[in-house]
């Protein structure tokens, strides 16, 4: 079957929308929302939408959670699974609902989104895009259903509080919750579903609509507030006084008029002359509006989507991963499977003996490198590593040994895994393929001209590392590339500062760089900070005196350190450790040396 598809998925259903020769065919399946959903449970869902409409030409996906390129990239590999013949146009249910406008004049609209959630998302005719709120109801949804309902139980309680009295709107929350005392709203709302708080606004307009104060309140609040995101998301793309056209959405919008006709002469009110209008058609709509446009594109070339699979970042080819030697057969472990236990340990062995050597020819490199991080930290500078996979996890680890160690600021040493924070058990798809998430994580971690940043990828061709040396650079940091790939060709627009290439050999066991580059990698990185931080006043001799003695252990380790620059009792060298909050260089500064 061939023909358009239009999908929008959302937080209660998933709407698609089939169009062939001018027929268009409706389905719906189960919610879907892209930060809830693993990999397995997305390409679950994309297929049984797949398994109706298996063969359109072009695709165009909005799903709700899709906030980041990243995202939208991850959803893209996935409709392209299960549509591996059609076009795809991944992207979030924002801007699906801003297709649907019934307007095709070229101007710039922003979407004023209140349902259960919130944000305003806009458009320009060039394709630039704003965006304000969407953050979740934790961090955001500033005016939407939830946040009503949440600021309408505030309320209440404050006003029981404060003067003793339940108010009618309290009344009518506690009737609707099937509740008896105020009391009881603690145990409901901290475990009630989004929805069920979000489903609460239906009665503070209701209680608006009898003159009550405190709804009129919140409600008149909460019709500024989503005014003023609005406006201000507008500016962001037609400045000041360019006209813009405002689409109202969601369920609090669009089954509340008075609430509306409030938001649009708000909008009005501060942006004079603009058009305020109701989204009137089903934003699915927009989706297949969408997958229309798309149908319609030259042949070759590529949507938004695609694009963004293709960062201008810099990366080795991955034709050379071919050639790596991580990606190679060791010739003594062939028969690995079969090898007695003996023997297959002392292979290990014999082959782990080599790395001090592999890695001692590049100790000119290596000193290089510790030298910038002893200037950075003297300078207050910090060092970070960026790593996909084991590379990842060994750089978190090495970073979160320097505070208890040299009781050094954790924003001193950071670690920056693909992923983020799940990856340091999962495998997260698409992570280390993703060179601008590396980009933007140096960003959002404030990398500068004062820093050090060291990326670590065995292959050497890691994206999501390049993506962060290439921002480091960009931002004049010192830089530099840890890898097991010696004839890894370098891009020659994107260069480290120092390339440390160890040539270590094929692992054991083919590809699995836990191994000897695992090895290799927490030697140097050991190196690196230990030496670092001993050249920075935190070693004297090869006693730790900024260890941070947390344990008994640790306290035991203390004294003993105290003991042996002084030469104190230990009696004495805890005396002084307990008065001066378990510092050992201060400890050691009020004993005489004896």
């Amino acid at each position: 079957m061939a023909g358009l598809l239009g999908i929008e998925c959302g937080a209660t259903h998933t709407v698609a929308l089939h169009e062939t020769d001018g027929e268009v065919t409706r389905a719906e399946f189960g919610p879907a929302n892209l930060r809830l959903l693993d990999d397995t449970q997305l390409a679950r869902h994309l297929r049984k939408i797949a398994k109706q409409f298996p063969k359109p030409s072009a695709v165009a996906i909005g799903m709700a959670g899709a906030r980041t390129p990243a995202d939208k990239r991850r959803l893209c590999r996935a409709a392209a699974r299960a549509w591996p013949s059609a076009a795809i146009h991944a992207t979030h249910d924002l801007e699906t609902a801003l297709a649907a406008d019934t307007q095709r004049e070229p101007a710039t609209r922003v979407l004023v989104l209140s349902g259960t959630g919130s944000c305003c998302f806009g458009q320009a005719p060039d394709g630039a895009t704003a965006k304000i709120g969407g953050w979740g109801h934790i961090l955001g949804d500033k005016s939407s259903g939830y946040e009503i309902s949440l600021r309408a139980l505030k309320a209440c309680v404050f006003y029981l509080d404060r003067d003793g009295t339940w108010s009618a709107l309290g009344q009518r929350l506690l009737r609707r919750v099937q509740l008896n005392t105020p009391e009881q709203l603690i145990d409901w709302v901290a475990h009630a579903e989004k929805a069920e708080v979000a489903g609460l606004a239906e009665e503070v307009f209701a209680a608006w609509a009898k003159r009550d104060k405190i709804a009129r309140d919140i409600l008149d609040g909460a019709a500024d507030t989503l005014a003023k995101d609005a406006c201000a998301c507008a500016r962001k793309l037609a400045g000041n006084t360019a006209p813009v056209r405002f689409l109202l959405a969601g369920s609090v919008l669009l089954k509340q008029p008075r609430f509306a006709a409030k938001v649009a002469k708000a909008i009005r009110a501060q942006r004079p002359g603009s058009q305020v209008a109701p989204l009137k058609n089903e934003s699915v709509t927009g989706a297949l509006h969408l997958a229309r446009r798309l149908a319609k594109r030259p042949p070759g070339k590529p949507s938004a989507t695609a694009e963004a699979k293709h960062p201008a970042i810099p990366v080795p080819s991955l034709a050379q991963l071919d050639q790596a030697p991580t990606e190679q057969r060791h010739p003594r472990s062939m028969q690995l499977d079969r090898m007695p236990l003996g023997l297959a340990v002392d292979l290990f062995l014999d082959e782990d003996r080599k790395l001090p050597a592999a890695i001692a020819r590049e100790k000119t490199k290596i000193v290089r490198v510790i030298g910038w991080v002893r200037d950075a930290f003297q300078n207050g500078g910090r060092l970070f590593y960026s790593g996909a996979g084991t590379s990842g996890r060994l750089g978190v680890l090495d970073a979160s040994e320097c505070p208890p160690t040299f009781r050094a600021d954790p924003e001193q040493v950071q670690g920056i895994i693909a992923g983020g924070q799940p990856a340091l058990h999962l495998s997260i798809e698409g992570a280390e393929d993703d060179a601008e998430a590396g980009a933007e994580a140096v960003r959002f971690r404030g990398v500068g001209k004062k820093d050090v940043f060291i990326g670590i990828a065995a292959s050497g061709r890691t994206p999501f590392v390049w993506g962060g040396i290439w921002e480091a650079n960009r931002r004049d940091a010192k830089t530099a590339l840890l890898c097991f790939n010696p004839m890894l060709k370098i891009p020659r627009d994107n260069r480290p500062g120092v390339i440390i290439k160890p040539d270590i050999g094929p692992e054991l066991l083919t590809g699995s760089t836990r191994l000897k580059s695992g090895t290799a990698t927490k030697l140097i990185l050991n190196m690196i900070t230990t030496l670092a931080m001993a050249k920075s006043g935190k070693v004297i001799g090869n006693l730790m005196i900024d260890l941070d003695p947390g344990n008994t252990k640790l306290r035991d380790r203390a004294v003993r350190i105290v003991r042996q620059l002084t030469n104190a009792t230990d009696a004495d060298a805890a005396g002084a450790l307990e008065q001066t909050g378990w510092n050992v260089k201060q400890a050691a500064a009020r004993l005489p040396k004896r």
